[in-house]
């Protein structure tokens, strides 16, 4: 895999018992290759103020991300402002042999993500550009969206999903 585009390396032996508080701030030039790797037109900002601890489970990363930026319309393409206000509760553990997985670990949807580390050193950087990617809208809509749909004869959602089918069906044998 190749270096992240937004990385900040904290070695495990910087963190101590005590929580550690910063604020990263993505530059110009990070925040336009995360753009490109998440097919964005442009991200203006990207911060996030955090708190960091060592404890037994692991390393906790836990904060507020906050970005400005520019998504794609996905029925019309035009360009849509977002902003991401999120919260985020990560925890960073070692990264397991294969061999030596016991069980499957399942989270609520209450518990932090994980996030495995390696060689005595967390990513936050990186831990903070897929947090703002997860936040995104997967299919974001613009102001003209429906209009060009209806325009294009594009079902909405509920005439799509499948109480719009049995609609139609009723309506065929009604």
């Amino acid at each position: 895999m190749d270096a992240p585009e937004f990385s900040c390396i904290i070695k495990l032996s910087e963190i101590g018992s005590k929580p550690k508080t910063g604020k990263l701030v993505a530059s110009a030039e990070e925040r336009s290759a995360l753009a490109l790797r998440f097919d964005l037109p442009k991200i203006s900002s990207l911060t996030a103020s955090y708190k960091l601890l060592g404890g037994e489970r692991g390393i906790g990363f836990s904060g507020k991300l906050e970005s400005d930026l520019l998504q794609s319309c996905a029925i019309t393409g035009e360009d849509i402002p977002v902003q991401v206000r999120d919260t985020f509760d990560i925890l960073f553990i070692p990264k397991a042999d294969p061999e030596q997985l016991e069980e499957e670990i399942e989270l609520t949807e209450d518990e932090c993500d994980i996030v495995e580390y390696e060689q005595a050193q967390v990513d936050l950087g990186e831990a903070i550009a897929q947090t703002l990617y997860l936040s995104l809208d997967p299919f974001p809509r613009g102001p003209n969206a429906d209009e060009v749909a209806r325009k294009k004869g594009l079902k909405s959602e509920a005439e799509a999903g499948p109480f719009g089918a049995l609609a139609a069906l009723k309506d065929k044998l009604g």
